[in-house]
């Protein structure tokens, strides 16, 4: 069979998914959005690598019973078949699109294929130079789902003349080492927060249908399950050692907790209207995605942010304030550009470091760590 005639959405492997994404490479191609992926910014999806050998020598015997259900519901691969376009993929008429939804549109589907293909490459890395069959078994399986995801991407941006070629990215794109640690920590919350960014959206534009300008929406539902089991697993491998979640370690989920949180906010106020076009107030959106996911993350973590805190809110809209001011200072040249540069930095830094102050919340960890979409 052609591989041509194939699509990522029925690879049972991530080196069969890879291979057909690549041939698509070769035949549909664009700088810019390839050019887009590879920026490296404080705000822009990276590429990781971290330390495999530590990585593989995991064991999971203290958590067995749960570990084995959750890989046997992924080798059951519910979603295989699903991150293809059908009857309900309506036509997009992008020429007719406004403009700058356009351009904050295909932002997001860049980005987005970017986040997902960076898992998808650390995860193919995992399983490639692993010899414990727990963890490559599990990264595997990971790595399949996400390259779907990342060719579903760049079927729906081919659609409007762009693609972004994932060969060039595994080559040229810079690669960020964390210890495994924190490689647990970020992709923990990445895959958790990304589930609760999902099912909102999803359920939003079931409830109001007449703002879903794009039919990629229609497949968030079972998208973001992908994204939940993953996080389910990252929530185990840190079970395995109880210093991960505790001593000097909860410094450490409090940094990447509100890192994590705090990105999203800026992101997301880049894209007002895109976020305008869905319906969504990006403040209302925000709030009620870290309440998602706050829930979700008090599986493993022994704390949660104080999101209700008077000073939330305010430090998150002076964050997103100093990154707008920053970003117009980058076109002021001379030392007028410097000093504004630097004010705007040291007032996010201030920003970010008060959002770190605010007292968190204990949380009692359940012996039982497993949980099940619910939203």
């Amino acid at each position: 069979m052609n591989v041509l005639a194939r699509h990522t959405a029925d690879a049972t492997t991530v080196e069969e998914g890879l291979a057909i994404a690549e041939e698509q490479d070769r035949i549909y191609n664009d700088e810019m959005a390839t050019q887009t992926a590879m920026a490296n910014t404080l705000l822009t999806p990276r590429f990781y690598t971290t330390d495999f050998d530590e990585l593989d020598s995991i064991d999971v015997s203290p958590i067995r019973e749960e570990w084995d259900k959750l890989i046997a519901q992924m080798v059951s691969d519910p979603n295989k078949g699903h991150f293809r376009k059908n009857e309900d993929w309506d036509t997009v008429d992008w020429e007719g699109m406004d403009p700058d939804l356009k351009k904050e549109f295909i932002d997001f589907l860049i980005s987005s294929c970017t986040a997902e293909f960076s898992g998808c490459v650390l995860y193919k890395e995992m399983k490639r130079r692993g010899n414990n069959k727990d963890i490559t078994q599990l990264f595997q399986l990971m790595a399949r789902d996400e390259a779907r995801h990342a060719g579903f991407i760049n079927d729906a941006l081919r659609e409007a003349g762009l693609r972004v070629n994932l060969g060039f990215l595994t080559q040229k794109k810079k690669y960020t080492y964390f210890r495994p640690k924190f490689i647990y920590y970020a992709t923990y919350l990445s895959e958790k927060i990304g589930y609760a960014r999902y099912i909102t959206i999803f359920r939003h534009l079931q409830a109001n249908p007449e703002h879903r300008f794009h039919p990629i929406f229609k497949w968030f539902e079972e998208w973001c399950n992908d994204e939940f089991s993953h996080g389910e697993a990252f929530a185990l491998l840190m079970k395995t050692d109880p210093k991960l979640t505790s001593g000097r370690n909860v410094y450490w989920i409090k940094f990447f907790l509100t890192a994590v949180y705090a990105t999203m906010y800026v992101r997301d106020h880049q894209r007002p209207v895109f976020h305008k076009a869905l319906g969504v107030d990006p403040d209302w959106y925000a709030h009620a995605v870290y309440e998602k996911t706050s829930e979700l993350t008090r599986q493993i973590f022994p704390i949660v942010l104080d999101i209700e805190h008077p000073n939330w809110q305010p430090l998150l809209v002076a964050l997103q304030k100093a990154n707008a001011d920053l970003a117009a200072a980058e076109t002021v040249r001379g030392p007028l550009g410097m000093i504004k540069r630097a004010s705007a930095r040291s007032r996010a830094a201030t920003a970010f470091l008060r959002l770190m102050m605010i007292p968190s919340i204990k949380n009692d960890v359940p012996a039982q760590t497993r949980l099940e979409p619910c939203y």
